[in-house]
This record gives C-alpha cells, structure tokens and sequence, in this order.
C-alpha cells in the first residue's frame, strides 16, 4: 500500500510558478512545460528506449525516474514542471487487459472489449497500489531526485479516452466500434466507463499520496463525441474524478493539489467545463483563441496551452512570432495571471531540442508582465 510521503521528506520546493498560477495567485511570468516532456524527441530518451521496452520503462521506477529528469536537466532553467514518464493505458493493464506498444504502429490491444460479455475478463477491484505501485514509486523517486527544482506532475487519461483504447484496440481514425457500444449499449457503456473512472480517481490520489504535486486528466478524444453524447459520456467521469479524489484527499488529511482537464477537441465545452467540470486548471488546444477563450471564463479559472505543436518545426523566427502573439493574446491588462504555457498538444518525436529550448525562451521573454 502506498503510504502517504510527507512533504517535509521531500527537498524544499524552489520553483512554485505553476502552482501559484494554478491556484490563480498573482505570477510575474507564465510558467512553461509541455506535454510528452520526457519523449522520443530527446536523444538521451532514445537511447534508453533502444535498449528497453517502453512498458518497461514505465515499469522501472528507475528508469522512469531517470526520463522524467532528462528534460528537466537539458532545460534546467527554462521549465516549471516536470511530468512523470507513465502512459495513460496503465489503467487498462491494471484492469486486465493486455496492451503492447508496437513499433512503428503505437499501442495495441490484441485482444479488446469487443462486446459487453466481454468485460467479465476485466477484474471487478483493482487495487491501483498494488497494480500500479510502480508509478507510485517511480512518483517518490523523482520528487527526491528533482531536488526541488520544479515540482512534479501525476496523470491519468480520462475514461471516455480509456474506453475508446479499450473497444478499438488501439488508435482510431472513425472511432467506430466504440461508439457503437454508446448507441447499442448505452447501459453497459455507462457501467464500464464508472468502472474506468474509479480506477482513475484512485490512482490519482495515490499519486498524491506518493508525491505529485498537480494532476492533469488527459481526454485526448473528447473532440470525437458531439456535444449531447460528450456531456452523457464524458463530462460525468470527469466530474467523478475530480470530485473524488478531492473528497478522498480531505478524508485522508492530505492537501489537494491543483488539477488539470484537457479535453482536446471539445472548445465548445469552455464554459460549461468551467461552471462545472470541477478543476483548477483547462488546458486549450491551438484551435482556441485565447484572448477569446479568456474573454469566456473570465478569471474562473487557469487556461493552459496552446501553441500549435507543429510551430516547432517552423525555425525560430516563426517559433518566436507565435509565442509573442500567444503571450500577448494571455495576457489581460498586461498580466501573464491564470496562464500556463504550454502546447496545444503533445511535442512530436522529430522536434529539435533546440527548438524547444528556443520555444521555452521565448515564454520566459514574452510572458513576464508588463510592469516587471
């Protein structure tokens, strides 16, 4: 069982702009990380990965201690979190099922959910401590590790994202087989996505337990759903989550952290996301403008993105000409509060390094506010 890591065993935090930023407080610059931090793009992670299996990595706390640091120490400086390296199709392994990350292709279920029978070969508890103890560790070795440079994000995928995997089998382009159990078997739907979303906000709080200082729920194909079946099939779970873990946290005297929802696609949600989603934090895609998505929440909440990933690969006077603007399209009255920076998606494998670094320069020159 993961027992709960005080804060006082950790190093003392020495960077707490994303948590002040999360929380809403006033900041004098827009902290800056990016999703799939510690990834293909470096060559230091690759070199580690052409001698282990992926899974294996995520496994290993040790290794997934070591490419968590990788980006923290190439950018030591720059970035203001960290994110531990895991995948979001743990919860599926721990659930039972068996996923593959296949080379060249991604992941790969060989044998997923093809109808409601099938989910009796899904266990009907999983203990995320014992299934997913690894993260858990791999969570407490990397906050000592960090030394307090930047404080270190946990993270889940959200259950309709996770139900998608599950019943495709992997990645999708029409998304066909699993909205065929949302029309044909709405029930059982419903039933296995409460089943993911519990396993979900229990491995949140163990995160917590062993270290995370923030969350973020990844619903990577929340734009795949129309807006009535997003708020049947989506938008409850993640109010689920968000609500548990929280209720769960003050049960255990446990402070809650900051929690982060990136429901990619769905930018019609905005507002109800805020109303009633129930996180600290929204991360935006580069679909969104984001004085306009700023002038729809108000101060509700942080927003957190969003350029266009692909940016990277335009050089840098067109990395530089987009952060300015995405900076000064932020900023209200000259102020970088309730903005985090970051991408509007995951940093791609043939990214330069380089041009990341450039990218996390151009923040730290464009965010800070006018009068500092």
């Amino acid at each position: 069982m993961t027992s709960y890591v005080n804060p006082h065993d950790f190093p003392p935090l020495k960077n707490d702009l994303i948590l002040r930023a999360a929380r809403g407080e006033r900041i004098e610059r827009a902290p800056v990380w990016v999703m799939r931090q510690a990834g293909r793009y470096l060559p230091e992670f690759r070199a580690i990965r052409a001698e282990q299996d992926f899974f294996k990595v995520c496994r290993t706390p040790s290794l997934a201690c070591e490419v968590t640091l990788q980006p923290i120490r190439r950018y030591t400086g720059l970035v203001d979190a960290s994110i531990i390296f895991s995948d979001i199709l743990v919860v599926p392994q721990a659930m039972g099922l068996v996923v593959e990350m296949v080379p060249g292709k991604g992941p790969s279920f060989p044998a997923p959910l093809k109808t409601p029978e099938d989910m009796c070969r899904l266990s009907d508890n999983v203990d995320v401590e014992k299934e997913l103890g690894y993260v858990c560790d791999a969570i407490t070795l990397t906050r000592k590790e960090l030394k307090g440079e930047v404080p270190l994000i946990g993270f889940c995928g959200a259950p309709w994202t996770l139900f998608a995997y599950m019943i495709e089998g992997g990645g999708s382009k029409f998304f066909t087989a699993c909205k065929t159990w949302l029309f044909k078997y709405p029930k059982e739907s419903k039933d296995l996505l409460q089943r993911i979303s519990v396993v979900c906000a229990d491995f949140l709080v163990a995160q917590v337990k062993a270290g995370a200082q923030l969350l973020q729920v990844f619903d990577s194909w929340a734009g795949e759903l129309s807006p009535s079946d997003y708020r049947e099939f989506s938008l409850p779970y993640c109010q689920f989550i968000s609500s548990t873990v929280r209720a769960k946290l003050r049960e255990l005297n446990i402070p809650e952290v900051p929690m982060i929802l990136f429901a990619k696609g769905a930018n019609w949600a905005l507002e109800e996301l805020v109303e009633s989603a129930g996180y600290d934090v929204l991360g935006l895609d580069w679909l969104h403008e984001p004085d306009i998505a700023r002038k729809r929440v108000g101060s509700r909440v942080t927003l957190q993105g969003n350029m266009d990933p692909n940016v990277l690969y335009g050089g840098k006077e067109a990395i530089e000409r987009t952060v300015k603007r995405m900076a000064e399209a932020f900023k209200v009255n000259g102020s970088p509060d309730r903005w985090i920076a970051n991408l509007g998606h995951g940093i791609t494998p043939g990214v330069d390094p380089d041009d990341l670094k450039w990218f996390f320069e151009c923040i730290h020159k464009y965010s800070y506010a006018d009068t500092c």
